[in-house]
């Protein structure tokens, strides 16, 4: 979000250097078409003031410090915005899937102790809208991100498709199944609704 002072996209010189004002550290950029002073704030918590050329760098300062509430306000609202985000890259689901992989495929035998269901396969995906799903053909498959929600989060998403296997749908006996392996399975779904898969 930027402070609404008119500007436009504009070249960069290469005179760029960071201060600090008052708490906020903040990147100076010169434009030599710049005709007025902006501030832009990004959702990784950099602050960038863009001056005209003819600007002196002190005024930046003041207005930096003019605008101190309104940058705050701005980073707030984007940690707000992160909040239970997992957002990856196609890297790192290259980089962490055998390893999800393997813990997923340790956990299944483990509760499958217990339920000793029939599977067929176990993926491992990257996808931005579910945890797990079982097929009707008895194939699970899991977000690798799974790799990144705590063990009791991780461990209700694999009991939770597991118990598909028995029961393809969401009825009384679907939970009565998972509540016999997580008995706090509620408050672990409340938590798992404040998680956004990125």
């Amino acid at each position: 979000m930027s402070d609404p002072v008119r500007s436009k996209k504009l070249k960069i010189s290469a005179e760029d250097a960071s201060r600090t004002s008052n708490g906020i550290s903040y990147t100076i950029k010169k434009h030599r078409r710049a005709k007025y002073m902006r501030l832009s704030v990004y959702p990784d918590g950099r602050v960038v003031l863009t001056l005209p050329y003819w600007v002196a760098k002190y005024k930046g300062k003041d207005y930096v410090e003019e605008k101190r509430e309104w940058i705050l306000e701005q980073i707030k609202n984007y940690e707000k915005k992160q909040e239970g985000k997992i957002t990856l890259t196609r890297t790192d689901y290259l980089r962490h899937k055998e390893a999800a992989r393997k813990l997923i495929t340790e956990r299944v035998a483990y509760f499958n102790q217990f339920y000793n269901f029939s599977y067929k396969r176990i993926s491992v995906k990257d996808t931005r809208t579910m945890w797990g799903s079982c097929s009707a053909k008895g194939n699970l498959n899991f977000n690798y991100k799974l790799l990144f929600l705590t063990p009791e989060q991780r461990d209700y998403v694999i009991v939770h498709e597991l118990c598909h296997l028995k029961e393809l749908n969401h009825s009384r006996r679907f939970w009565d199944l998972v509540r016999q392996q997580v008995p706090n399975m509620e408050q672990i779904k409340k938590e798992l609704r404040t998680k956004k898969i990125l």
